[in-house]
């Protein structure tokens, strides 16, 4: 569907919903296709391609609130959407925070940056390219080296879509977005007759931004390679290297703890901390929605307010929370336009470029200034504990010996609480790549629990 026919279908629903009864009415309308193309040695293992519409009200009677979903974008589909909102919304209790943002607050066409998050050559790119892709990619690490004698497969998958947003609060608007990766999985075979497995992938906005498959290829062909040889470590307290994926995976942790949703649950450790030191003084975490071509840009958020860069670490200081119109509420402040509506039509506050700012050290020159350490490529598991910081996982990596990788590590865990892990981070690299909408360059951890043999 084009913009503009999910628009209309919006702004139809808000209408109906309206003239049923509803002091608000709220519809998200969105349309999408999704390519997935798989081959393992050179052969099509999987092809996939589907297409998505939907439709998801919200509406408020009072300030009784209702969510409702549905793919039937039919005149009846539209007519049962309302229907059964406007009845659930009669049957919810009254919550005194609800209700949608002052209509001040809403954003115009005429203040939305260009982000360029659409890329029309990707919506048509076809399965024998995605295929062609996949096979490239998986080629290139097979024939990198003997070594490599085995495959789990390429898989490259595109996606495209739009959706528009329609408040009875009288804001209109709409985007779209595409979004492509290419993962090429090769296998070794260690001495020890184990089967070592690596990876690497990209992924961008735009088709012609994205790394030729044969570079993704043979770039999992080394970082497989290297693992060969695993060995665990005796238990010590060593200075922990966390390259840009592991650093990511942490600061994913540190965005679910600063989400409005969980400080007014009190289910974060960082409730009541605004203002106070969370981390080292190296450390700056910014939401930043506007970034060109970024995964997580966005003009404006999911109750139509303008987006805007959010400071939420600053020198290790807490600024921010992020909130949506309700956890603002429920926090006596205000929203800082984070805001996310999912395709049922909920709404709640999310991150969009969640970013750890880069320092000025190569990753090169922070190993070379670590006499000995681990270098974390890989993490397992998921022990965390938001309500504590408790933080303990399995990971993989390197041995850093005298400033350079070394012997290739496995089957180890790490462990600190996350509150002291943050304030304990000593150096930040400038390696950041924003392949993803959480995105971390390579910091270390001046010492760590690692808990091996």
């Amino acid at each position: 569907m084009k913009l503009q026919e999910l628009e209309d279908a919006a702004a139809q629903v808000v209408e109906a919903a309206r003239k049923a009864g509803a002091d608000v009415a709220e519809a998200v309308a969105r349309s999408g296709s999704h390519l997935s193309a798989k081959v393992r040695l050179g052969e099509p293992e999987l092809v996939e391609e589907a297409g998505s519409r939907s439709l998801g009200l919200r509406v408020m009677l009072g300030q009784r609130v209702a969510v409702t979903y549905t793919s039937d974008l039919s005149t009846f589909g539209r007519r049962r959407l309302v229907e059964d909102a406007i009845e659930l919304a009669r049957l919810a209790s009254e919550d005194p925070f609800a209700g949608p943002p002052d209509p001040d607050q809403l954003s115009r066409p005429e203040q939305w940056p260009p982000l360029d998050t659409f890329d029309p050559e990707m919506g048509a790119l076809e399965a024998d390219e995605a295929l062609r892709r996949a096979r490239a990619g998986e080629a290139a690490a097979l024939a990198f080296d003997s070594r490599i004698t085995n495959s789990e497969g390429a898989t490259f998958s595109r996606a495209a879509g739009g959706s528009a947003l329609v408040t009875s609060g009288g804001f209109v608007g709409s985007t779209e977005g595409t979004y492509a990766s290419l993962v090429v999985n090769p296998v070794a075979d260690d001495a020890d007759g184990k089967k070592r497995q690596g990876y690497h992938w990209d992924a961008k906005r735009h088709l012609g931004d994205l790394a030729a498959p044969e570079a993704v290829g043979e770039e999992a062909a080394r970082r497989t390679l290297r693992k060969l040889g695993a060995t665990k470590l005796a238990t010590e307290e060593m200075p922990v290297v966390f390259d840009p994926d592991a650093a990511r995976a942490i600061l994913g942790l540190l965005a679910g703890c600063v989400n409005g949703s969980a400080i007014w649950r009190k289910s974060s450790y960082l409730v009541d901390r605004l203002g106070t030191q969370v981390a080292s003084e190296l450390v700056r975490v910014v939401d930043d929605p506007l970034l060109p071509k970024a995964p997580g840009s966005r003009a404006f958020d999911g109750e139509g307010l303008l987006s805007r860069r959010n400071v939420v670490v600053d020198g290790g200081v807490l600024r921010s929370y992020l909130l949506d119109t309700y956890a603002a509420r429920k926090l006596g402040m205000q929203s800082t336009a984070s805001a996310s509506r999912g395709a049922s039509g909920g709404v709640g506050p999310s991150t969009t470029n969640f970013v750890l700012q880069p320092g000025d050290l190569s990753r090169e020159a922070l190993l070379a200034d670590t006499p000995r350490g681990l270098y974390v490529t890989e993490m397992m598991g998921f022990g965390f504990n938001a309500v504590t910081g408790d933080f303990s996982r399995g990971a993989s990596g390197f041995l850093i010996e005298g400033g350079e990788l070394a012997q290739p590590v496995s089957e180890v865990t790490i462990s600190l609480n996350i509150d002291e892990l943050l304030k304990r981070i000593d150096a930040v690299a400038s390696d950041l790549d924003l392949r993803t909408a959480t995105a971390s360059p390579t910091f270390r951890v001046s010492a760590m629990t690692v808990a091996g043999r």
